[in-house]
C-alpha cells in the first residue's frame, strides 16, 4: 500500500490537473474558435493577454491571483460572502492557479489547429445547409482533433507540474493543497531525499508518458 505521505500529493495533483483540464478544454476550444474566425481592432492585444501567463514567472501569476481574489478585492469579498470563506489557501485556489497557467497551452495549440483548417471545407458544409453548430462539431473539431488532444496533454502536464503560483495562492497544506511539486520542495527542505526522489520519479514517469502520447498522436495523424 502506498504511504499516504506519497499518495496524498499525487492524488491531489491528479485531481487538480484533471479538473483544470476540463475547464481549459472547454474555454480553450470556444475562445480559440472565436479568435480564429474573427478579425477586430485590438485582436493582437487580446491574443497577447490570453498567452501572457505562458511567459510570466509563476510568482507573478500567484501575486496577480492574490490581488484579484484576495480579501481586499471585490471578487474575493464576493466569493467570501457567497461561500462564507475566502478562496485563498483552498483546493479551489490550487485549481484556479492550474487553470491560469495551463490555459495558454491549450488555447495556442487549438488556435493553430483551427487556423490550419481549409475554410472551403467549412463553407461547403454551410452551403449544404449545415448550421454553424453542426459545422463546428462535425467538421471543425474532428479536423482539429490532433491539436485539441495535444493541447490537452500539454495543459494537463503543465497543471500537474505547477509550483510557484500554487504555492503563493493556495499554499502548501498537506491533504488540501499540497501537490507533488510543493511536496518535493518540502521534502528537500527537510532533508527527506527519499521522499523527494520518490515523488520526482512519479512526476517524471507521468510526464514521460504524456510526451510519448503526443509523439504517438503525431505519427497516427
Amino acid at each position: 500500500m502506498i504511504n499516504d505521505v506519497i499518495w496524498s500529493p499525487v492524488k491531489l495533483s491528479l485531481q487538480i490537473a484533471s479538473f483544470s483540464l476540463l475547464v481549459v478544454l472547454i474555454l480553450g476550444v470556444l475562445i480559440a474558435r472565436l479568435m480564429a474566425n474573427r478579425t477586430f481592432k485590438g485582436k493582437s492585444i487580446v491574443d497577447t493577454l490570453l498567452l501572457l501567463p505562458l511567459v510570466l514567472p509563476p510568482s507573478v501569476v500567484g501575486f496577480l491571483l492574490i490581488v484579484i481574489f484576495g480579501k481586499n478585492s471585490y471578487i474575493g469579498q464576493f466569493i467570501e460572502w457567497l461561500f462564507n470563506q475566502p478562496i485563498i489557501f483552498t483546493w479551489w485556489a490550487a485549481v484556479i492557479a492550474a487553470i491560469v497557467v495551463s490555459f495558454p497551452l491549450m488555447y495556442q495549440s487549438v488556435l493553430i489547429g483551427f487556423e490550419s483548417i481549409d475554410k472551403d471545407i467549412e463553407d461547403a458544409s454551410r452551403i449544404d445547409g449545415a448550421s454553424e453548430w453542426n459545422v463546428f462539431l462535425q467538421i471543425t473539431v474532428p479536423l482539429a482533433s490532433k491539436a485539441i488532444i495535444t493541447g490537452g496533454i500539454l495543459s494537463f502536464a503543465r497543471a500537474l507540474g505547477e509550483f510557484g503560483a500554487t504555492l503563493m495562492f493556495a499554499g502548501n497544506i498537506p491533504g488540501k493543497t499540497q501537490t507533488i511539486p510543493t511536496a518535493i520542495y518540502v521534502a528537500m527542505d527537510s532533508g527527506n531525499m527519499g521522499l523527494a526522489w520518490t515523488l520526482v520519479i512519479i512526476i517524471l514517469s507521468i510526464s514521460f508518458l504524456m510526451l510519448i502520447s503526443i509523439n504517438l498522436i503525431k505519427k497516427r495523424y
